[in-house]
């Protein structure tokens, strides 16, 4: 996903000086017109705007803090957008530590795939002062055309935790229509032909359904990032005594396909590892 970003910033015809633990994996943007740095330091240095995106809160940390950090690079007047998906008390004493350094930081995580991003849909909430939002929004609208500033710094990757659970939810119970039509003597197809032709056709089940049919060898999100993201909100869900059953139901699934041996495909493979569990595989039964 983030590769795909620095695409469209070069395309929007911005400067990018970018970094990567591992530097093979960015030589395609290299050879497209990135700058290199060695650090995230040297980035900060580099540049007015710094972005990020990394897996869950230890990554972030590691790529913000110590002597070749983001926040050893940054400066007075200079703007952080952190567009990962980590724990919110996380982001919060974060844009704390980049608000002592003279900096303003930023949260925003998006809304859709690769697939979304590549074709100019992708949505982005923003967390953080207005005024800093105002000054970095014609970047993040390079990225995405629908950039929503939801409130005060942690605010929007609250909201990213709460739309993500919707979406390993709603496929969970996609995979429970499908396999029942399908057991009652349906062909597959078909069942998948009318959901996604129905009134439960979401955007996301409309480009995740058919991962029933076909699953991707490349995850889009996997197994792994998905439970990452639900256990964020469960976490949430005790701190503000809010109950969510079906997101703990949802993570028990995840947890299921893990101990299956699918924590690398994409999270839809909650299909799968429900099949299994109804004596069924790749449409046959056992």
């Amino acid at each position: 996903m983030g590769s795909r970003m620095v695409r469209r910033l070069l395309s929007a015809g911005h400067k990018v000086t970018g970094y990567n633990r591992t530097k093979s994996k960015a030589q395609w943007l290299l050879d497209t017109g990135m700058n290199w740095a060695d650090t995230p330091r040297a980035v900060a240095e580099a540049a007015d705007i710094i972005l990020s995106m990394v897996t869950n809160t230890q990554a972030l940390e590691a790529v913000a803090v110590g002597a070749d950090g983001l926040l050893a690079g940054l400066s007075a007047e200079k703007i952080y957008i952190d567009m990962s998906t980590v724990s919110p008390a996380a982001s919060r004493d974060l844009a704390k530590q980049v608000e002592a350094k003279g900096a303003q930081m930023l949260d925003a995580p998006v809304s859709g795939s690769v697939i979304t991003l590549e074709e100019g849909k992708l949505s982005i909430m923003v967390g953080g002062s207005r005024p800093t939002f105002e000054k970095a929004l014609p970047v993040l609208q390079a990225i995405g055309p629908k950039v929503t500033h939801v409130g005060a710094n942690g605010l929007a990757v609250s909201m990213k935790i709460a739309t993500n659970l919707s979406l390993a939810v709603q496929m969970l119970a996609f995979s429970e229509g499908v396999l029942l039509a399908e057991k009652s003597g349906i062909a597959r197809e078909t069942a998948v032909e009318v959901l996604l032709n129905s009134v439960i056709a979401s955007p996301m089940v409309k480009y995740r359904g058919p991962f029933v049919l076909n699953m991707p060898d490349e995850a889009w999100f996997d197994v792994n990032m998905m439970q990452k993201d639900l256990l964020l909100a469960l976490e949430m869900g005790r701190e503000l005594d809010v109950p969510l059953p079906t997101t703990a139901l949802t993570n028990e699934m995840l947890t299921t396909a893990r101990g299956m041996g699918l924590a690398e495909k994409d999270f839809a493979i909650v299909f799968e590892a429900l099949a299994r569990m109804a004596g069924m595989k790749n449409g046959v039964k056992e």
